[in-house]
């Protein structure tokens, strides 16, 4: 299967502890034309006690042969790496793999301004019923249907995403200029101090 420079990931949680902590349970990414290039159930390193299977679609047997948290971390980043990622509330994926990565590469659908109404962030369904006609997440939700979910979302605003992005990194960089320009210049040996006369 062929990884392409954009990837989209989604995740789902099982819960640990009193069932009231998230686990990562599911994760899947697929490259720009939506195909999967990874998708693996996770055993997590504490018991579950709600698999959340209403929500996440997980079932004691996915778990039974699943791949362990750091086998999959690993995998997970080795494919990320370098690449734009795509998905909805990214940081919480992130959060459940213990990964970052560089905000320059991220695209995030809840975070994207056209996408906000009155600032507000809108579920993965309401973005893929309004923008995409789609309807995604009746029941149980599906990992490889929700990360094609967001990289349609993204593929169909590219365009502009990526000059909002430009155009972000260029401010940034003016602004820097402009904090080193600020700074006064301090003549070594000689009191600076400017003096009342």
């Amino acid at each position: 299967m062929m990884i392409a420079d954009v990837i989209a990931i989604d995740c789902e949680m099982v819960g640990i502890g009193q069932g009231n902590r998230s686990a990562l349970g599911r994760v899947t990414l697929v490259n720009q034309w939506g195909n999967v290039i990874y998708d693996e159930f996770v055993r997590p390193i504490e018991r579950v006690v709600d698999f959340r299977t209403k929500i996440s679609g997980i079932r004691p047997q996915h778990l039974r042969k699943a791949k362990d948290f750091t086998t999959v971390q690993k995998k997970v980043a080795e494919i990320i790496k370098g690449r734009v990622l795509v998905g909805h509330a990214l940081s919480n994926d992130l959060k459940a793999l213990l990964l970052s990565h560089p905000k320059k590469d991220a695209r995030d659908t809840s975070e994207y301004q056209p996408f906000l109404k009155e600032r507000r962030r809108k579920a993965l369904r309401h973005l893929a019923a309004e923008f995409l006609g789609a309807k995604i997440q009746n029941g149980e939700h599906c990992p490889i249907e929700d990360a094609r979910a967001a990289m349609l979302l993204y593929q169909k605003n590219k365009k502009q995403w990526e000059k909002g992005m430009k155009d972000q990194m260029r401010l940034k960089q003016k602004q820097k200029k402009r904090k080193h320009k600020k700074k006064p210049k301090v003549t070594p040996g000689v009191n600076n101090v400017a003096t009342a006369s």
